[in-house]
């Protein structure tokens, strides 16, 4: 089984608001899903270079400090990717002030990794959310709540898809 490894920031504001990217994912046609900044991890990278890499290019933000990993995921699903089973992906978070996200990739180049838009999202608005997007993970108002709530975890919690 082949999974693509990832890493993903969960961008967090003091009064929680947290930062989005909007995919539009063309099978099934025009599924919208709003997911945490990030991608994959690339041959001979370590996770936290990843992450950076992948903060600078999407929405122009620098790390220079570890930020903790607090949530794990993997997600099984022949084609959910190409040429990939499955995905795994693992969240850290990132406490910063707001800021306008506007990374080295070009508009032309967040459209090939089918990103569209990118906001930040009020936590109360995603737990009230009723449209047809989704999130990415599915169970992100209440992953977030526990966070927000309860802090950062002794070890990495295990989500769902």
């Amino acid at each position: 089984m082949k999974l693509r490894h990832s890493v993903r920031a969960i961008i967090l504001t003091e009064d929680h608001r947290v930062l989005l990217c909007r995919h539009v994912v063309p099978d099934p046609p025009d599924r919208v899903v709003w997911a945490t900044p990030g991608g994959g991890i690339e041959r001979g990278e370590t996770p936290l270079a990843a992450l950076r890499r992948e903060l600078r290019e999407e929405v122009g933000l620098a790390i220079d400090t570890d930020p903790p990993h607090v949530w794990h995921q993997e997600f099984v699903a022949p084609g959910h990717l190409p040429g990939y089973d499955g995905v795994v992906n693992d969240y850290f978070l990132v406490r910063t002030a707001a800021f306008v996200p506007r990374g080295t990739m070009s508009d032309d180049e967040l459209a090939a990794e089918n990103i569209s838009e990118i906001r930040w999202w009020p936590l109360a608005h995603i737990v009230a959310y009723r449209g047809p997007d989704l999130f990415g993970p599915r169970a992100l108002a209440a992953s977030l709540t526990a966070l927000v709530t309860h802090g950062i975890p002794p070890r990495p919690v295990h989500l769902g898809p």
